[in-house]
């Protein structure tokens, strides 16, 4: 059977699976699930991944996350791979965890990246596993939507935004929008390559190819101001950490692009994202 092509560019958007050897178990305990999103946390930081949803079941997971710099193999070879030395280590066993590659398939942010979201979130409740999604551990669900503490490498300031600038409210409307889909199909089509709409679609066909995707994803965002626009040059750290926060929310700038700008650090523009959201929940509940 042929393999599926690897398509790699800065700032797409994947949805990740892979399943255990001959479709056994990849967890045995909860020290293995631990241990495993410590490994995806070191591979956010290290790989300048943007992770927007996880869920871990008993014999496959799904992450859902974004690559600023366009090495999503590298970041699977060092989940993947320092996770089966570990559980393998760990267990005194030897050979494959994982079932051959990682299936990968891009995702149109606009069209199918919410959905996405909802698919895997409800994923333990559609296997059997809970009879409701906050009642699974395994899962950025309860982190998303208040009930806990959400890990620093866990970028949710995409999918609030989605909903309300009020990240408390955000939090109970993506809920809702979860649970709106709990008795219902999932609607996610499924190529093989990728999922979006129809101009999506025939850019990666196009890249599979061998055609040029960066200039035509730079047309999908015509209408979208230019950074030199958003950002000027005569404001203080506060301002510029705003005007950051606008460029990637609102108008869809990946971190990459917006550091490359601005001349600064990935881990910078992070931060200052991090800390405009803190600062627009703290005013809208003030």
């Amino acid at each position: 059977m042929a393999r599926h092509l690897r398509i790699e560019y800065p700032g797409a958007v994947y949805h990740v699976t892979s399943r255990g050897n001959a479709r056994e178990n990849i967890y045995l305990d909860d020290t293995d699930r631990q241990a495993f999103l410590k490994i995806v946390g070191e591979a956010v930081k290290r790989q300048n991944i943007i992770l927007h949803t996880y869920c871990l079941m008993n014999n496959h997971y799904h992450l859902l996350l974004e690559t600023p710099d366009g090495n999503l193999s590298m970041a699977m070879k060092q989940i993947n791979g320092i996770y089966t030395q570990k559980f393998n280590l760990r267990h005194k066993r030897c050979g494959h965890v994982f079932q051959g590659r990682y299936k990968s398939i891009l995702v149109e942010r606009d069209s199918y990246l919410l959905e996405l979201c909802r698919y895997i979130s409800l994923n333990p409740v559609r296997t059997g596993l809970v009879k409701l999604p906050e009642e699974y551990r395994w899962s950025s669900y309860r982190a998303a939507t208040g009930r806990d503490n959400a890990p620093e490498w866990l970028d949710l300031i995409w999918i609030k935004s989605c909903f309300s600038p009020d990240m408390e409210k955000a939090a109970a409307m993506y809920e809702k929008f979860v649970m709106e889909g709990i008795d219902k199909p999932a609607v996610i089509p499924d190529n093989g390559i990728a999922i979006g709409n129809e101009s999506y679609l025939l850019e990666i066909k196009e890249l599979a190819k061998g055609s040029g995707l960066e200039r035509r994803r730079g047309e999908r965002y015509i209408n979208r101001p230019e950074l030199k626009s958003i950002f000027h040059e005569d404001t203080g750290i506060k301002d510029r950490n705003r005007a950051i926060y606008r460029a990637y929310v609102d108008h869809a700038y990946t971190q990459r692009e917006i550091a490359a700008y601005l001349g600064i650090s990935y881990v910078t523009i992070s931060r200052a994202i991090k800390e405009s959201d803190s600062a627009s929940r703290s005013e809208v509940n003030s």
